[in-house]
């Protein structure tokens, strides 16, 4: 009994090795059917919304990862994509993120990580964006207003111009929220003024500035 019950090592080793013949052997339908998603690569995932090995191959090629493919605009997909192919991509590419967003916005926006969810759409802006997130006095999100939009690595914002949809929208308090296309996490000069500038002519009106966040690659 014992021989069945402890193999060698090099049993072990072929049984491993022959599972993973066994998992290459299977398409990539079948492995998603037998495994779940988790068996299939990013690519794989691809290839199954869009159907069209070739025209996965020219959406690599010319955006280079899935990470820059997540940025593209619709107009830009339609170049390699019929119009069915690209709204499957993006909306595929978007699922998790709106999951996560729509998630973070039924609960109270009290703790970093709740507001970074529920911006996560701003990750693949290719600008950046200064977004102002209003809140009600249990700080639920009432809405969100993009205030400014820069270059791939300054947005600047005037107070101003954060203030006339808190004031419009009469919210308790507000979120500055915003990004960096760049990669780089370094607040510019600008945006750290706005920030600051914000944050005071905030206390001097009574008003309160739960947090500033930023939303990065």
């Amino acid at each position: 009994m014992s021989q069945h019950i402890f193999r060698s090592s090099v049993e072990l080793q072929n049984t491993r090795e022959g599972g993973l013949r066994t998992l290459a052997s299977f398409s990539v339908r079948e492995r998603l059917a037998r495994y779940g998603s988790s068996a299939l690569s990013g690519v794989e995932h691809l290839r199954l919304l869009v159907g069209r090995d070739s025209a996965v191959d020219a959406l690599l090629r010319h955006f280079g990862s899935l990470k820059e493919l997540e940025r593209a605009s619709f107009q830009e997909l339609r170049q390699f994509l019929t119009r069915r192919e690209a709204e499957a991509v993006i909306a595929g590419l978007s699922m998790a993120s709106v999951v996560d967003t729509e998630e973070a916005l039924s609960g109270p926006l009290d703790t970093a990580e709740a507001v970074y969810r529920a911006n996560l759409e701003m990750r693949c802006f290719r600008q950046e964006v200064v977004r102002v997130v209003l809140l009600d006095v249990q700080n639920y999100c009432v809405t969100s207003v993009d205030v400014c939009k820069g270059t791939l690595d300054e947005s600047l914002a005037h107070p101003r111009d954060i203030f006339r949809p808190v004031i419009v929208h009469a919210a308790a308090g507000f979120v500055l929220v915003h990004n960096h296309p760049s990669g780089d996490a370094r607040p510019s000069r600008g945006g750290c003024s706005a920030h600051a500038t914000g944050g005071k002519r905030c206390a001097d009106s009574g008003g309160r500035v739960l947090r500033s966040r930023y939303c990065g690659p």
